[in-house]
């Protein structure tokens, strides 16, 4: 489903940006304007039009903030920050040294919780504990009393923020009377960018921390606890909850069963064979030749890079081979809703899979292009995706919040 270009990357990106302009995250002219300045494939000219808009935004926020225009300056800074967020999206190539990285993220965050305390209900900044250090997290709560709620915990994807959840789920959420649970856990959003925490396969170690945190507020319902996986985070969150029996409820967008799979899926048969040959130097010849004229494969494997810590293609690849769902599914019992994209050429087949595996009760949605939500993760589909999730999520919980 191409949007105003016809790089796939870039008009993927740009759907998802635009498609969060139903909570308040984009404004169509914004986009097209923004857009045509932008040549296909030109990362540069993507950064310096995003952040221009977003500078201009933010901007537009503080000057109505200053006249005590609180509903306007809210508009402004949420799209800002979400401006922001995709400015810094293809910014790959040396990402640990790259201020820009460091600044702009900065920016979509300050811009995020400046729009957090004008919110219509109240949002916390909260800190989890993790191991030896604190995970950042935003908690929205449905409303300003005790009152216990159903709670959502939402988890990141491979390139996701805290900051999304407001307009991935939270924003939905909150309308329907659940309170969510926005976490960065490592290598994702501000530990990943500001201390360079990785991501780690063993996801229960992350999970049951957040948990922990979660069963400790009196505003949450212990018994109403979902835990939202969002692209890689559906993996993720399934591998925690065969480790964890508080989960209520699991909601998968989408279902991933094969970390691997999902990133050499459309790789040629020869070059898996050189990786699986142990010919680690030829394969990575030949895919940074490949990426060099692939924005996709570039910015994925360039992301794997920085998020896995690792220094060749073919070592990122053969980690994500341990983050599979084999041995792992078939011990939740927590019911999970699975969606499934008609065009997620990366995921084929693996939300059927994810479904044989698990035990608990599943339910298995596909959403189709002819709908407009056929894209990974339905983005440009929001209120078709949050109907489906929420009419579930209401039933399995069976409350009557509304």
């Amino acid at each position: 489903m191409k949007i105003l270009f016809n790089d796939p990357s870039f008009s993927f990106e740009t759907l998802r940006t635009l498609g969060f302009a139903c909570d308040g995250g984009a404004d169509l002219g914004e986009i097209i304007i923004t857009a045509s300045k932008i040549p296909d494939g030109d990362e540069d000219a993507w950064l310096r039009e995003w952040k221009t808009l977003a500078d201009r935004i933010a901007q537009q926020g503080e000057d109505s903030l200053s006249k005590g225009h609180h509903v306007s300056a809210r508009e402004a800074f949420l799209r800002a920050s979400n401006y922001y967020r995709v400015a810094e999206f293809y910014r790959r190539f040396d990402p640990v040294n790259d201020q820009e990285v460091i600044s702009v993220s900065r920016l979509s965050r300050e811009t995020f919780q400046k729009a957090a305390l004008l919110l219509d209900t109240p949002v916390e900044n909260v800190l989890i504990p993790y191991e030896d250090v604190m995970l950042p997290a935003y908690f929205f709560k449905a409303d300003a009393t005790d009152s216990q709620r159903p709670t959502i915990i939402y988890n990141n994807g491979f390139d996701s923020t805290r900051e999304e959840a407001y307009f991935a789920i939270a924003a939905a959420a909150l309308r329907r009377g659940y309170n969510v649970l926005a976490f960065d856990g490592p290598g994702a959003g501000e530990p990943l960018r500001e201390d360079n925490m990785l991501f780690r396969v063993d996801w229960e170690a992350v999970i049951t921390p957040v948990l922990d945190y979660t069963y400790s507020r009196k505003d949450v319902c212990k018994d109403q606890i979902a835990l939202f996986g969002y692209s890689l985070g559906a993996l993720q969150i399934v591998r925690a909850a065969a480790f964890d029996s508080r989960v209520g409820a699991l909601i998968l967008n989408d279902g991933m069963y094969d970390f691997y799979d999902a990133n050499t899926i459309e790789m040629p048969p020869f070059l898996l064979k050189l990786l699986d040959n142990g010919q680690g130097e030829i394969f990575d010849q030949v895919i940074r030749m490949l990426m060099k004229n692939n924005t996709s494969l570039r910015w994925a494997i360039q992301n794997g890079l920085w998020t896995f810590g690792a220094t060749t293609p073919s070592a990122y690849l053969k980690e994500t081979k341990a983050w599979t769902l084999d041995g792992f599914a078939d011990k939740v019992k927590a019911p999970t809703l699975v969606l499934e994209a008609e065009e997620d050429k990366f995921l084929q087949g693996q939300a059927q899979k994810v479904v044989d595996s698990l035990l608990g009760a599943t339910t298995l949605v596909k959403l189709y292009t002819s709908e407009g939500a056929g894209e990974h993760c339905h983005e440009g589909a929001m209120r078709r995706l949050t109907q489906i999730i929420f009419d579930w999520l209401d039933e399995t919980f069976s409350n009557n919040i509304h």
